[in-house]
């Protein structure tokens, strides 16, 4: 008797095979895991609150700190037989003789004359013709209107410092960048090599450069030249390197088959087609020159900074709005100059040519109006001092007058706002964050960063966290990480609110995007000055004047990001009847989110930028230490520490950030599977 055979259909089903821990945490959403990290770490931090947060009172010092700073007297003391003191020692005469010659000529009285060598409608006269050399007429008069309101500002002498000191430094960068960005951009070893460095000098914030510098180059205006050199540097060998890299290898294989060689092919294709790239990299190291110029004035570097810090110093507001404005425009001066001069080749392409022997005749005339000019105003007074004009005291009058009236009505007004914030958001996040015991702290950053992250950032973090409780600062470091937090987070909510809105709207882009642009230009220090005016010296002021001079960056990147999602899959998601409000939320936002990490991750390195140079203004914490670091001898080696301090929090935070757009552009990644494609450097 034959017996029914079973058929596939009625085998019983094979039973599911359960998830083991590891892949059920894989699964797990992202917000869930750092959900169930924040929940335990709150719970813990009710019982331990207060206990092992290793602060420092006060000015109080350590035995790191103290050894940090017999190690500078070690190194003074050394500067007849130390070598490399001797060479930076040699350096540094060098840097002040050049600068101090260069003012002779142009800015200070060149003995046993009364005046420069060049009075300053000679100085007018060439800056004007080589504004419309290097690009056009109306950079021309663009350079020549920035001149003359230096003068009529009352900051002429300031403002030539500060561009003598700018535009040294960036001749020395570029010759020591552009090479070395050939050589990266050509050879992978040296891009290998020479990339993580760049990485960290640009994630350190500004302020702490200098306390270095004040070691091996001295104050005054050799330590401002060499901060500025060496702050200047990462840009241009960075964008050199890029644009040397991303020539076609279409091209490249063309000048092979020709039979060119290696030096050929540099000079003859490489170097041309990377031009503009290459200018635009020097257009950054200007714009990175200027800002720590202006900063340098904390180690007595000469120019338009005096005047800004004695101002915040005496907290008088309109004293400092005078040489900020020459600042400002100064910047913009020299952005539009270097811009326009990147695009006059393409400019003069796309119109079909120029006349070349009518713009050399031009030229040629103009110059030697120009030669006239220097010689007049070397032998008639006139010319050679700018006249003394009341422009500069009435407007710093105005603006005091301006801003008493607004802080007699509208204090409350500020104060309720600086009151609100910090009552809801800073005061409970600092204390949750700085009254942590340091080892709940440190597993906390470490989970978060396993989390958003993956594996790889973990060795980073934990070297990082090693160094800010070896360093002895780590309460100040836990504060400053709050501030941090508290102005990204309101950076990351207007590039959000204003990144979508410009990215929707052509009319709020074409408003909004050359405002921007111009805040961009605008040297950090500058915004100290309208936070203290508003809400008073303090940590507050610091936070303020850190959202406003990061939004710009991340408000772009956030705009670029959702302007670049496909318009198919817009029109796909509207088919489907989604209305304006679901299409951002669900469909752009996502899409985007490559784009919003990126932005945050430059928004927290421009917050913590600022938020160091707080310190000036009450803000205390790590940038507190630096500046007492930089300013009195006996406390350096605090400051040093606090210096390095910042660089470790910067280089943590940015290398969690990185992560998390690694493991969202492979998931597998965080997972210690495939890593996925290298995130764009820090600009």
């Amino acid at each position: 008797m034959l017996q029914d055979r079973p058929t596939s259909d009625s085998r019983p089903p094979a039973p599911q095979r359960r998830p083991d821990l590891r892949e059920r945490w894989r699964l797990m959403p992202t917000a869930l895991k750092a959900g169930v990290v924040l929940v335990l770490w709150f719970v813990v931090w009710l019982v331990l609150r207060g206990q092992d947060t290793l602060v420092l009172p006060g000015r109080d010092s350590t035995a790191v700190h103290d050894w940090l700073t017999g190690f500078r007297d070690d190194l003074l003391a050394s500067r007849d037989t130390n070598v490399f003191m001797q060479f930076t020692g040699v350096v540094s005469d060098a840097f002040s003789a050049l600068i101090e010659y260069l003012q002779g000529l142009v800015a200070a009285p060149a003995f046993p004359r009364p005046v420069p060598e060049i009075g300053w409608l000679g100085v007018v006269a060439l800056a004007t013709w080589v504004g419309y050399a290097i690009a056009s007429w109306r950079i021309a008069v663009l350079v020549a209107a920035s001149f003359v309101s230096f003068g009529l500002l009352g900051y002429w002498e300031e403002s030539m410092d500060t561009l003598l000191v700018t535009l040294s430094s960036v001749g020395v960068a570029v010759l020591v960048g552009i090479p070395l960005g050939i050589l990266i951009g050509r050879r992978k070893w040296a891009e290998n090599l020479v990339t993580p460095v760049l990485d960290v000098m640009q994630t350190m914030p500004t302020f702490v450069y200098l306390i270095p510098v004040v070691l091996f180059f001295g104050i005054g205006t050799s330590g401002a030249v060499a901060a500025t050199i060496i702050y200047a540097l990462p840009p241009v060998i960075r964008i050199t390197g890029h644009g040397i890299r991303t020539v076609s290898t279409t091209t490249i294989e063309a000048s092979d088959s020709l039979g060119q060689t290696d030096w050929q092919r540099l000079r003859h294709v490489q170097l041309p087609m990377a031009r503009k790239t290459i200018i635009v990299g020097i257009n950054q190291t200007t714009m990175a020159a200027l800002s720590m110029v202006v900063l340098a004035a904390f180690v007595n570097g000469p120019g338009l900074g005096e005047p800004v810090l004695e101002s915040l110093r005496i907290l008088d507001i309109g004293r400092g709005f005078v040489p900020s404005l020459a600042i400002v425009v100064m910047a913009i001066m020299l952005d539009r100059s270097t811009t326009a001069a990147s695009e006059r080749s393409e400019r003069v392409a796309r119109s079909g040519g120029e006349d070349v022997r009518r713009r050399r005749i031009t030229l040629a005339v103009t110059g030697a109006a120009a030669i006239g000019a220097v010689l007049y105003s070397r032998y008639s007074l006139w010319a050679a001092e700018f006249p003394e004009t009341s422009v500069g005291s009435t407007l710093a009058d105005w603006t005091n007058t301006v801003v008493r009236g607004f802080t007699d009505n509208y204090s409350s007004v500020t104060s309720s706002i600086k009151d609100g914030i910090t009552a809801v958001t800073i005061n409970p996040l600092e204390a949750l964050i700085a009254d942590s015991p340091w080892y709940l702290m440190a597993a906390v950053i470490l989970a978060l960063g396993f989390i958003l992250g993956g594996w790889r950032v973990l060795p980073v973090v934990t070297a990082c966290l090693a160094g800010l409780y070896f360093l002895d600062l780590w309460h100040d470091a836990m504060v400053t990480l709050t501030m941090v937090l508290v102005a990204t987070a309101i950076v990351m909510v207007l590039a959000l609110v204003i990144g979508v809105w410009m990215a929707r709207s052509a009319r709020a882009d074409l408003v909004i995007r050359p405002v921007l642009d111009a805040a961009q230009t605008i040297p950090p220090f500058v915004y100290l000055l309208p936070s203290l005016a508003l809400f008073g010296p303090g940590r507050f002021a610091a936070i303020v004047a850190a959202v406003v001079y990061s939004a710009p960056v991340a408000i772009k990147l956030v705009t670029d990001g959702i302007r670049g999602v496909p318009e198919t899959t817009l029109e796909a998601s509207r088919s489907t009847g989604t209305s304006r409000w679901q299409e951002i939320r669900k469909v752009q936002i996502p899409m985007a989110r490559g784009s919003l990490v990126l932005a945050a991750n430059q928004g927290l390195l421009y917050v913590l930028s600022m938020v160091a140079i707080g310190g000036l203004v009450g803000a205390g914490a790590l940038g507190y230490a630096v500046a007492l670091g930089v300013s009195r001898s006996e406390e350096w080696g605090k400051g040093m520490a606090a210096g390095i301090s910042i660089v470790l929090l910067g280089i943590l935070l940015d290398r969690i950030m990185r992560g998390a757009a690694r493991v969202k552009a492979d998931p597998l990644a965080g997972a210690g599977g495939s890593s996925g494609p290298p995130v764009s450097p820090v600009a």
